[in-house]
């Protein structure tokens, strides 16, 4: 059995005064089927980093040497198998066919490593990465790129591999190729054995229980807190003798109550001071909870039932059809979730219901007129700048923009930095906080979930089911798509 020990682990970035982890010690089995999950920017790809040997640090990690997925590939133009052979030196060619076979890539293996999607890329460096023999696989966030298939596919994989670290957000996926869950929590990181659906019923027990320990505590703060101010009230009340009014012509000795009043000031400030030194340890005593509040959302709602509509639509490129034909309606209150494997045009479909121009298509394709629209598109990569002047680009309230961000997780210590230094969740919830400040008829949502954690999916899942907005949207997350849609519409790559 080969272990990977962390002992007292202090990492923090230059310009960062917070630190990522302070006296982490871990233990870990490279034998477990091992999932990372967490809040954006609690550490996951930072961990999985330190493990590959690539951050400087305190501490000692010590253990299997770790190798970090995705890989750069320092040559695209090469033949996938001349990729794979970069990579992983060590393996045979007919080791390097029977993984890539493995993973559906019998034809990409003869293809430039450029031409293939961003699925058969993924799948192609997983292959690399469990052929590079003696090294650890550290996996981040591997599925943004895979359909729904790929997915399946890529979790039936790794369900035969014997020991990984695996960074991901997508429920289904953990529950069908992990055994043990690692969770980087508020105020601690918790290692349970079993797939994601066991370390979540565990969690929400936990916290059920700590909810009430948490309410029960509160009071008795907000008690010692009371006691608190009515002791640093006494001295004040008795000073304030010193200048009451003649009592029966007598005037107040001011010198023997200035002299009480000091006595009583003293003590009370003693007292004071011990309930406050109380409720500060109360405070410490609050529990692991991290707090997901409700978001709000404005649908507005248009006057016409019908808002888009597609009969006999194909989708082309040139001369060339992507996809169709196809029928569809989105009427007030549809929530059409668009499935379909990678290439299929799915995002092209969106685009041409935004009413972007140049999106080809033959068929019958009718938009309602008045159509207000609220987007978020499926790549972050060109955000940058500051927070308060993207804000202002996109003309929303900004303190309503910055609450919805806190609601998602996101700390407000990060909103003073640069959009580009940003996790590419966090960039993703900059986007999804846009679109949810903006009332519309219609809102288009191109892989919405991609890089965001599990608690800011499980919100907007219970926003939208309360809300009930018009709705189109891509998504692979096979547990969102079954909460959310209404309605799905499958498309087929043409051959």
């Amino acid at each position: 059995m080969s272990m990977i020990q962390i002992s007292h682990l202090t990492f923090g970035y230059d310009g960062s005064p917070d630190l990522v982890f302070a006296d982490l010690d871990l233990r870990l089995d490279t034998t477990w089927r091992l999932g990372l999950i967490g809040r954006n920017g609690r550490g996951k790809s930072t961990l999985l980093r330190l493990l590959a040997g690539e951050l400087p640090h305190g501490g000692a990690i010590t253990g299997a040497v770790g190798t970090y997925f995705p890989q750069r590939v320092r040559q695209p133009e090469q033949l996938t198998v001349e990729v794979l052979e970069e990579l992983c030196p060590g393996a045979a060619d007919w080791e390097i066919q029977k993984e890539l076979n493995r993973l559906g890539l019998e034809e990409a293996a003869w293809r430039p490593f450029s031409t293939l999607s961003g699925g058969e890329q993924t799948r192609a460096l997983l292959a690399a990465l469990f052929l590079d023999e003696g090294r650890y696989p550290l996996i981040d966030e591997p599925t943004n790129h895979l359909d729904e298939e790929g997915r399946r596919r890529v979790a039936a994989y790794l369900r035969t591999k014997p020991g990984f670290l695996l960074v991901s957000h997508d429920r289904a996926f953990l529950d069908g190729c992990v055994d043990h869950i690692l969770s980087i929590e508020r105020s601690k990181v918790r290692l349970q054995a079993g797939n994601w659906t066991e370390w979540n019923q565990v969690k929400t027990a936990e916290d059920g229980r700590e909810r009430a320990e948490n309410e029960q505590l509160r009071r008795e703060i907000r008690h010692l807190q009371e006691a608190a101010r009515r002791s640093a009230q006494w001295s004040d009340r008795v000073e304030q003798t010193k200048y009451a009014a003649r009592n029966s012509g007598l005037r107040p000795d001011r010198g023997y109550i200035g002299h009480k009043a000091a006595k009583m000031m003293a003590r009370s400030k003693a007292i004071q001071n011990r309930q406050e030194r109380a409720a500060a340890e109360k405070e410490k005593l609050l529990k692991n909870i991290d707090r997901v509040d409700a978001l709000r959302l404005t649908p507005l709602s248009h006057p016409k039932e019908l808002l888009a509509e597609g009969r006999d639509l194909c989708l082309t490129r040139g001369e060339q059809v992507i996809c169709g034909p196809m029928r569809f309606a989105v009427r007030r209150g549809t929530r059409l979730a668009v499935t379909g494997p990678n290439g299929c045009g799915k995002s092209t479909l969106l685009r041409l219901l935004a009413g972007e121009e140049g999106i080809g298509c033959t068929g019958h394709f009718q938009l309602a007129s008045g159509l207000r629209l609220s987007i978020v598109p499926q790549d972050t990569g060109w955000l940058k700048g500051s927070l308060r002047d993207w804000i202002a680009a996109q003309g929303v309230e900004e303190s309503f923009f910055k609450a919805l961000l806190r609601k998602l997780g996101l700390e407000q210590a990060q909103f003073d930095k640069d959009l580009a230094d940003y996790s590419a969740g966090q960039k993703k919830k900059v986007l999804l906080a846009g679109s949810l400040c903006r009332p519309a008829h219609l809102y288009l949502w191109d892989e919405p979930l991609n890089y965001i954690d599990l608690p800011a999916r499980q919100q907007l899942e219970e926003l939208i089911c309360q809300c009930r907005p018009t709705l189109v949207f891509v998504e692979h997350d096979r547990a969102f798509r079954e909460a959310v849609a209404t309605e799905e519409l499958t498309l087929q790559r043409m051959a």
